[in-house]
Order: C-alpha cells, then sequence, then structure tokens
C-alpha cells in the first residue's frame, strides 16, 4: 500500500500534471480523476461552478485518487480531503518549452482532449488562450503555492516539489511509497 492514498497534483499550465497523474494512477492502480474533464463540456464550454464543484466532491469521495488541475475554486474540496500534494514547480523556461510542444502536437494532430474538444490555431491565439493563462498564472502560482503549503488549514498535507521533469514519476514513486 502506498503511504498516500489521495494525491492532488499541480502545477502551471503545460508542467505534465494530467500525464503524470496518469502513470501514477496506473502504477499505484488509483483512479485518475482529471478536474478539466469535469470542467469543460463540448465547445469548451465550462459548467457552473456549483456544478463542477459537486462533481468534484463526488469522485473524491472515495478513499483511494488522484487529481490533476490548479482550480483555487476546488481547493477547499481537494486539498482538505488529499493527504498528499505534488507540485511540479518546473522553471519558466522548462514550463513554455514544454506548453508550446505540447500545444503545437495538439493543434497539428487534431488530438481530441474531453468531449469532442480540440485545440486549435485559433484558440491558441485568441485572448482566452493556454499560452496567455501561462503567462498570467505562473509567476502567481510560484508566490502563492508556498503561501498556500504554509497555512494552518493545510498543515495535513504532506507537499514534494519536483524541480524538473527528469525522473518526475520516479521521484512521485518514491515519496508516495516511502513516506510514513
Amino acid at each position: 500500500m502506498p503511504a498516500f492514498n489521495r494525491i492532488a497534483i499541480i502545477g502551471t499550465t503545460g508542467s505534465g500534471k494530467t500525464t503524470l497523474a496518469k502513470q501514477l494512477s496506473q502504477y499505484l492502480n488509483i483512479e485518475h480523476i482529471e478536474l478539466d474533464a469535469l470542467h469543460f463540456t463540448s465547445q469548451w464550454q465550462e459548467v457552473p461552478d456549483d456544478l463542477f464543484r459537486q462533481r468534484v466532491q463526488q469522485a473524491t469521495n472515495q478513499n483511494q485518487w488522484i487529481t490533476d488541475g490548479n482550480y483555487s475554486i476546488l481547493r477547499d474540496i481537494i486539498w482538505q480531503k488529499a493527504d498528499c500534494i505534488i507540485w511540479l514547480n518546473y522553471s519558466f523556461t522548462i514550463n513554455f518549452s514544454r506548453l508550446v510542444k505540447r500545444t503545437f502536437h495538439r493543434v497539428i494532430g487534431r488530438q481530441e482532449l474531453w468531449h469532442g474538444n480540440k485545440e486549435s490555431l485559433k484558440t491558441t491565439l485568441s485572448k482566452d488562450s493556454i499560452i496567455v493563462w501561462f503567462f498570467k498564472t505562473y509567476h502567481r502560482n510560484r508566490t502563492n503555492y508556498p503561501q498556500l503549503f504554509a497555512h494552518e488549514r493545510h498543515k495535513h498535507l504532506q507537499v514534494l516539489t519536483i524541480a524538473h521533469p527528469k525522473n518526475a514519476l520516479q521521484q512521485a514513486i518514491h515519496f508516495i511509497q516511502n513516506k510514513r
């Protein structure tokens, strides 16, 4: 049994949260809850906040799970239930290059994400672009997360900060299985 059973993976857009969550989910045989899949419907429509919170509340009512995402509107639900946070805290250069590469491959490959949604050149260049979102949130996340971890209501959380994607899965597995 792993030392932690309810794991939240956080990090700036493009850091690889979903990829790591899927890998850990398979390795630990724990359900992966992809928050974006609960948040978006077809044509990139966002579900109302109360419905989103209800979906996540329901999904996290089990004993074991891994979530991926940074939704502050869900922090009171996920972080209170979690016993472990894995923060993908990569440098600006690493994170941005990974995001651009991922977005390019999704646009060119017409990769379906959730509910028929696909990234396009139009959305990539829009004011609501994932790249614009990266610039809005990267520095804010790096400043806010350590402050949030230190808050009294989050003292129960064990936090693993991963500073480089090399061997991220191995670092996470080691931390989860050996922290007692």
